[in-house]
């Protein structure tokens, strides 16, 4: 298949995954910090972007995080990792879903992982994808702690709330429109921040 059909085709799976939303200048420029093309991931590590496309549309690697206005596939610069931790491609599957003690919760955090949307995380492995899932719970839960309010609860939710901090990156505006609403560092890093501020 030409690269231009690949890579038509991968943008109208990003699009059907994700939504047809805008890429504003400045979401251009916050991708184009955060995350590095397709093509020069490619060449730097010396892979076929052709083949990594024909990856993607067959559900072995992730999706582009974004596409750039200019229709760059962006992609985060540890993209191969994972599979070359599994031992490969053919493997990545199962030892990503092994992560999980439950195989149900590993296969939906595989198919949110192919989805290429987990650009809420500087690096997507399984470990930092459930500590995301631990923090997010715990915050959301704080307000109804029994000792709520007390100076070792706010030291207590303010660690969980920098730990959050640290996994997650600024996001840009279209996640707010791909998501649907507010980012995870919205309502659990800022919100919380401002709600709780610090003694």
């Amino acid at each position: 298949m030409p690269e231009a059909d690949l890579k038509r085709q991968l943008a109208e799976r990003f699009r059907e995954v994700n939504g047809d939303h805008p890429m504003t200048d400045a979401d251009d420029a916050y991708v184009s910090a955060q995350f590095v093309t397709l093509e020069e991931l490619c060449a730097v590590q010396g892979r076929d972007a052709e083949a990594v496309r024909r990856l993607m549309l067959a559900q072995r690697l992730p999706l582009p995080g974004y596409l750039r206005s200019d229709g760059a596939e962006m992609v985060p610069a540890d993209l191969f990792a994972l599979a070359d931790e599994a031992g490969g491609v053919e493997v990545l599957e199962a030892w990503f879903i092994a992560h999980w003690a439950d195989p149900v919760t590993g296969k939906a955090e595989w198919t949110a992982y192919l989805s290429g949307q987990y650009v809420c995380l500087h690096s997507v492995t399984p470990a930092a994808i459930q500590r995301k899932s631990h923090l997010t719970t715990a915050i959301g839960a704080a307000a109804d702690e029994p000792d709520a309010g007390s100076a070792q609860w706010s030291e207590r939710l303010h660690a969980l709330v920098d730990e959050l901090d640290a996994l997650e990156p600024a996001f840009t505006a279209y996640d707010r429109l791909r998501f649907g609403g507010p980012t995870s560092r919205e309502t659990c890093i800022d919100a919380v921040r401002a709600r709780f501020p610090r003694p």
